[in-house]
C-alpha cells in the first residue's frame, strides 16, 4: 500500500476505535509513538492520519498538549447526519447509479431534451459557477424524478441537501468541482447518451464512473492538503528544536 493511501487506512481504523467507544469524546489519544507501534507504521503516517481526522471533525490537535477526541453532536430530529464528503460520494455512486438505471426504462424524448438543455447550461461560457452548479443539480434531480420511484427521488433530494447544507461537505465539493467542469461535462454527456439509448447497464455504469472519478479527485485533494500540513508542522517543530538547541 502506498504511503499516501496508508494514512487513510490508519485514519479509518482510529475512527472505528472512536466510534466503538475505545476512545470516547474528550479523551486524549495515545501519543504518536504508541500509535505507531500499535498500527506498525511510522510516526509520520500517524501524524497524517490525525490531520485527516481533524479535518473531518473527529479529533482536535492541541499543540503542546496532545490529540483529543471531539464530541460528535447528534443530529436533531429531521436534521441532517454529520457525514463526510467521502461518505456522501460513496452513497451517491450507489443510489444515483440505480436511479439512472431505472430512468433509462422510463425516459421520454421530452425528458431527454430537458437533460440536453441542462448540459448546455453547464457548458455555456457565459454561465457563472453558481448557474452551472444549479444546472448540475437539476440534471441529477431530474434523473431521480424520471426513475419513477418516489423513494429513490426522495433519497437523491436528501443527498443534495447534505451536499449543499453540510459545511464540511460543501467545502470539499466546492474545492474539487471548481476545477473539473470539462470532465464533468463529458461524464454528463456519457450518462445522457446511455439514457438516450434506454440502456440500464450503461446508464448505471456511466453514473457510477462519474462518482468514482469525483471520489478520486477528492482523495488527491485531501492527500495534497494533508501532506502540506505535515510539512508545515514538521518545519515548525524543526524550528522550535533548533531554537531550543541554540540556548
Amino acid at each position: 500500500m502506498s504511503e499516501t493511501r496508508l494514512y487513510q487506512s490508519i485514519a479509518t481504523e482510529i475512527r472505528a476505535l472512536i466510534e466503538s467507544g475505545d476512545f470516547p469524546p474528550g479523551s486524549r489519544l495515545p501519543g504518536e509513538r504508541d500509535l505507531a507501534e500499535r498500527f506498525n507504521v511510522s510516526r509520520v503516517t500517524i501524524r497524517e492520519a490525525e490531520i485527516a481526522l481533524e479535518a473531518q471533525g473527529w479529533i482536535i490537535i492541541k499543540t503542546g498538549s496532545g490529540v483529543y477526541v471531539q464530541a460528535r453532536p447528534a443530529a436533531p430530529a429531521g436534521g441532517l447526519p454529520d457525514v463526510s464528503a467521502f461518505d456522501l460520494t460513496a452513497a451517491r455512486a450507489v443510489i444515483e447509479a440505480e436511479a439512472a438505471a431505472l430512468a433509462s426504462a422510463n425516459i421520454t424524448d421530452a425528458e431527454i431534451a430537458e437533460l440536453e438543455e441542462l448540459i448546455v447550461a453547464m457548458t455555456n461560457p457565459q454561465s457563472t459557477d453558481q448557474s452551472a452548479a444549479e444546472a448540475d443539480q437539476k440534471f441529477h434531480l431530474a434523473i431521480a424524478r424520471i426513475s419513477g420511484n418516489p423513494v429513490v427521488e426522495h433519497c437523491v433530494q436528501l443527498i443534495w441537501r447534505m451536499r449543499n447544507e453540510l459545511p464540511r461537505v460543501r467545502e470539499v465539493y466546492a474545492r474539487v468541482c471548481h476545477h473539473d467542469w470539462d470532465a464533468r461535462t463529458d461524464e454528463h454527456s456519457i450518462i445522457l447518451n446511455a439514457l438516450r439509448n434506454r440502456d440500464p447497464q450503461a446508464s448505471r455504469a456511466a453514473m457510477r464512473d462519474h462518482f468514482h472519478r469525483l471520489f478520486e479527485e477528492m482523495l488527491e485533494a485531501t492527500e495534497s492538503e494533508a501532506l502540506a500540513e505535515v510539512r508545515r508542522r514538521t518545519e515548525h517543530d524543526r524550528e522550535r528544536f533548533l531554537a531550543t538547541t541554540r540556548i
